[in-house]
């Protein structure tokens, strides 16, 4: 088995999506980055398989995808649900938000990852709190 994470032949393509992120990308990136959210650390543009990730936590495996208007499609629909089962058989875990979403309701977005981070947390550590 080869290398799974952030394989060689995909680097370009990586700088290429972190130079061009969507403006929802970018406003999300702002609040996640530098362990602003739960003291997590998020790397954008992660590469999973033949896969990238928009955002993913590796202490966590939890990815985060921001979906634009190109994945309203049936075709797209069924291409990301089959994308998502691929990358789960890695055990990582995903939330989706849209384009509309971070833009008119980025708190709750937050909220959320916020609620996410926490569960995984919890099923991660036994020494954490009760949950």
């Amino acid at each position: 088995m080869g290398k799974i994470f952030n394989q060689k032949s995909q680097t370009e393509k990586r700088k290429a999506l972190r130079k061009n992120m969507t403006k929802a990308e970018a406003m999300l990136w702002s609040e996640i980055k530098g362990r602003k959210i739960e003291g997590c650390k998020f790397r954008r543009q992660f590469g999973v398989g033949s896969y990238v990730l928009d955002f993913y936590c590796p202490e966590l495996k939890l990815a985060i995808e921001v979906d634009g208007a190109t994945h309203l499609t049936n075709r797209e629909l069924r291409y990301d649900i089959h994308r998502e089962t691929e990358i789960e058989n890695y055990s990582i875990h995903f939330l989706r938000f849209t384009n509309p979403e971070i833009y008119s309701d980025l708190y709750n977005v937050l909220e959320k990852i916020k609620l996410k981070i926490e569960e995984l947390k919890c099923k991660t550590s036994p020494k954490s709190p009760p949950c």
